[in-house]
């Protein structure tokens, strides 16, 4: 396998875990600024089923935000990447502690993550997460 481009090798290693650590903390802002604009966008969440569409891709994700509040953590484990033309992916683990509205402790989240983006307007954009819960560490 040959390495990704510079570009989305700086985008998984810098912006990915920003964008991550955001989200469990309740601000899906940064994913929606990753997030595809156009047409195909999916998402198969943690909790079964799918989304089609950037709008309610978008919309999915602000809602599942919408759940968490600040002081998570998250850490992700990137087993490979690869990048070539416009399209890149990853995959690993995802493995985080966040804050759910209801609970007084923080409740762990590992969860075996696929990712795929392409450039859009020249930046890399998420069209494509399937997330499900990992039984192992």
């Amino acid at each position: 396998m040959t390495e990704p481009p510079s570009d989305f090798q700086e985008f998984i290693g810098r912006s990915r875990p920003r964008v991550a650590q955001s989200f469990v903390d309740g601000d899906a802002r940064p994913l929606a600024m990753i997030s595809a604009g156009q047409d195909p966008a999916t998402i198969f969440g943690p909790g079964g089923g799918y989304v089609q569409g950037a709008a309610d891709v978008l919309s999915t994700n602000e809602e599942g935000a919408s759940h968490f509040r600040p002081g998570g953590s998250t850490d992700l484990e990137v087993l490979h990447a690869s990048a070539g033309g416009d399209l890149g992916y990853w995959v690993g683990i995802q493995h985080a502690m966040v804050a759910v509205e209801g609970r007084d402790a923080a409740v762990p989240m590992d969860l075996r993550v696929t990712e795929l983006f392409r450039r859009e307007e020249g930046e890399w954009k998420l069209f494509h997460r399937h997330a499900d819960p990992s039984v192992t560490r």
